[in-house]
């Protein structure tokens, strides 16, 4: 179960604080605030709408690479859809959420530990030069891309 305000630190089990995520960033971006960890200092960011629940978890360096190697696979999948492009999103979490066996609901990269983003990679990898399509039930399915 994820913390949406975190007072330990997930990787290190030091202090987290709430502060201005301009310590980060040099100027405040987003919601404008952060979890920080004092100690390793990992942080995660939070939700514009609410700043004060976090996005995911608390991620270092290593783990923020992760997620953006995930999301480049995963958004060329989705994205340029035109109008089809949320449902295209909503069933590509859906097939990657039954691939890694959780609940779709956990299905989100901010979410995912290291161990869980290298596993997403992997599956994503698997059809980053496939086209996807949804299938009558509005499911993802992968096939080789037409030349």
């Amino acid at each position: 179960m994820i913390d949406f305000r975190p007072t330990k630190c997930n990787l290190c089990g030091g202090k987290v604080v709430f502060t201005s995520n301009a310590v980060i960033y040099g100027r405040k971006y987003g919601s404008g605030y952060c979890y920080l960890c004092t100690s390793c200092g990992a942080f995660v960011g939070t939700h514009i709408s609410h700043p004060e629940e976090t996005l995911g978890i608390l991620a270092d360096e290593k783990m923020r690479k992760a997620k953006i190697r995930c999301h480049d696979l995963f958004d060329i999948q989705w994205k340029d859809k035109g109008a089809e492009s949320r449902r295209y999103r909503n069933a590509l979490y859906h097939w990657l959420a039954k691939r890694l066996k959780i609940p779709v609901e956990e299905c989100h990269f901010g979410y995912f530990d290291l161990d869980m983003l290298e596993k997403a990679y992997s599956i994503l990898e698997e059809v980053k030069d496939m086209e996807m399509s949804l299938n009558a039930r509005g499911c993802a399915r992968f096939s080789a891309k037409e030349e």
